[in-house]
């Protein structure tokens, strides 16, 4: 019952975010009340409680007392938490969005190496070799290209030493995922699109 409770929670957080990075429901817009929205929805008024607290959690809404809850601005939300980057790519992503993310990761992956230069393991460089071969030779199309893709990030932000580089992990991860599946509805993607610019972060970190 209880993982039944999580997924209702789960699905309705996942489709009044979508509504709101979408732009369906715009930031400043008041949300039903749950009394309101649980019947129009058909849950109970826990369910839809919890869903808000997700989205809350995740900088999509604000709740104030006798204010309501409302959307927030987009400048709160948490691009980078995995949802948050699913919902988006849900719907059509922005253009600027798309470009932001292809340029995140092209600030932070050599900033990771330079650390990871100077911190890294020999096993976490044998980890990013490895990944970097199998991206070399797989699309990330595929699932065995996306995890490369992971092992090859979750070695480099390991091997910088920074707690803060490492937590971006899940969320850059994510936004290769979605992205490669929004490029995927278009023209098939042969290859990674940084696959020259993350050969050059491993370059940098230098030799075993």
């Amino acid at each position: 019952p209880r993982a039944k409770a999580l997924r209702l929670h789960g699905t309705i957080a996942r489709d009044i975010g979508v509504r709101i990075v979408s732009g369906q429901l715009a930031p400043g817009r008041v949300l039903e009340g749950e009394i309101v929205a649980s019947e129009q929805l058909r849950v109970s008024r826990t369910a839809y409680r919890e869903a808000l607290r997700i989205l809350a959690a995740k900088g999509l809404v604000e709740s104030r007392p006798k204010l309501g809850t409302r959307v927030s601005e987009s400048r709160a939300w948490h691009l980078l938490d995995p949802d948050v980057v699913s919902w988006i790519f849900s719907a059509q992503p922005d253009a600027r969005l798309l470009a932001g993310l292809f340029e995140l990761r092209a600030i932070v992956e050599p900033a990771a190496a330079a650390l990871a230069a100077a911190r890294r393991s020999r096993e976490q460089l044998r980890t990013m070799r490895l990944a970097l071969d199998a991206m070399a030779t797989e699309s990330l199309a595929v699932e065995a290209g996306r995890q490369a893709d992971r092992q090859f990030h979750s070695a480099l932000f390991e091997a910088s030493g920074n707690p803060f580089l490492a937590s971006l992990t899940s969320g850059i991860a994510a936004a290769v995922t979605w992205t490669t599946i929004f490029k995927q509805r278009g023209a098939p993607l042969a290859r990674n699109p940084l696959a020259r610019s993350t050969a050059a972060c491993t370059e940098a970190v230098g030799p075993a």
